[in-house]
């Protein structure tokens, strides 16, 4: 019995993922294809997708290659995992005649501070998956891969196309959703330190209201509110890109095309009540949903 061995992150997967996936299937001389996905890559400290969801996309994925199998050893475990553990992991349970490792040409260069590497070397054959015209030794079995995106470049801009089509609205959603959060976090915490009193997020998205989430916070009064405003623009330069922005003493906006800010004096937030207005298509969207 061959086997080949396909671990990864997969935060998320891509579509160069599983033209590795269906190359390996196609070309090496295997019986099975094991698609690990990693607890927590041992040379990162965070991931973004939870591991179990990552596993969930990859059997989803997989489910069209007879070959493919996600193995959930390593998320099993809770903890980074070196790949070195995972093969006598498949070795002890599957006693197989050839392991084939596949790693991406950018692993090349770091390859030999892998956790006992010379053991691995014993036990596997390295397959090498090209990627941005990385140079691959002669000696090396080597995959034709010929898209070039990485998870990381993902993360930070979700693009559709670079996304399986069974995968693609969901981890869309997930990660969006995910950076909405990051943004919303890091505005309210700006707002917060700097003083800012009854801070409220609307969740707007799903209605007909023309932005995604709405912040009302109330400022100490107006010299207060024009500093806040000062300080969201200093902070949030590096992140977002402003639509329009209009100061006042007493309520100031700010429109980040998907998010809107409103900074009112007590008196002006009490006037108005904006809040109800928000609660109400808040409440109809959930009425909906149920």
């Amino acid at each position: 019995m061959n086997i080949a061995v396909f671990g990864g992150s997969f935060d998320p997967p891509h579509i160069g993922h599983e033209e590795i996936i269906k190359v390996a299937t196609r070309k090496l001389d295997i019986d099975k294809l094991f698609i690990v996905p990693t607890y927590l890559n041992p040379f990162k400290d965070k991931f973004l997708a939870p591991p179990k969801m990552r596993y969930t996309w990859l059997k989803k994925l997989s489910s069209n290659y007879p070959k493919a199998e996600v193995l959930d050893f390593e998320i099993k475990q809770n903890k980074s995992i070196p790949t070195i553990e995972t093969i006598k992991h498949i070795k002890k349970q599957y006693n197989p005649e050839k392991i084939y490792l596949i790693i991406g040409a950018d692993n090349l260069a770091n390859l030999h501070t892998w956790t006992e590497y010379e053991e691995l070397k014993k036990l596997v054959n390295f397959v090498i998956a090209s990627r941005d015209d990385e140079k691959i030794p002669n000696n090396l079995q080597k995959l034709d891969i010929h898209v070039n995106i990485s998870s990381t470049k993902l993360r930070e801009n979700i693009d559709k196309k670079y996304l399986p089509k069974s995968l693609s609205n969901e981890v869309t959603q997930y990660y969006n959703r995910k950076t909405m959060n990051k943004r919303i976090e890091k505005i309210i915490n700006i707002l917060d330190e700097k003083k800012a009193e009854n801070i409220q997020l609307f969740d707007m998205k799903d209605t007909d209201y023309f932005v995604n989430e709405v912040i009302i916070a109330t400022t100490l009064g107006q010299k207060h509110g024009l500093s806040l405003l000062d300080y969201l623009k200093k902070d949030l330069k590096a992140d977002e890109s402003y639509l329009e922005i209009e100061p006042s003493d007493e309520w100031s906006v700010v429109d980040l095309g998907d998010v809107l800010i409103h900074l009112m004096t007590s008196e002006y937030r009490a006037k108005y009540n904006l809040e109800e207005f928000l609660s109400k298509r808040e409440t109809q969207k959930k009425e909906e949903e149920d």
